[in-house]
């Protein structure tokens, strides 16, 4: 479970960002979109990417508390008496 996380995680990061560069460079006149620029080429393959990226946030939002250390209040959280 702990490696679905990891890469819901790393998907949530990668269309966060890029939905603001998208958002910033509307701004600008221009329509910069990472994923497109990244695989464009493959129509196909930008569709597998954004659905994946829904689906991790799905995933995240129903299980980030119980899988997430920092919102669980776990002791090693804290460790070194640093609490956040």
């Amino acid at each position: 479970m702990k490696a679905t996380h990891v890469i819901a995680y790393i998907l949530l990061i990668i269309g966060g960002l890029n939905w603001g560069i998208l958002g910033i460079a509307y701004f600008f006149g221009s329509s910069l979109n990472v994923v497109q620029w990244i695989f464009g080429s493959w129509p196909w393959l930008l569709n597998v990417v954004y659905i994946l990226v829904g689906i991790a946030a799905v995933m995240s939002f129903g299980c980030h508390k119980k899988n997430c250390k920092m919102c669980t209040g776990s002791s090693s959280a804290s460790a070194g008496g640093q609490q956040m």
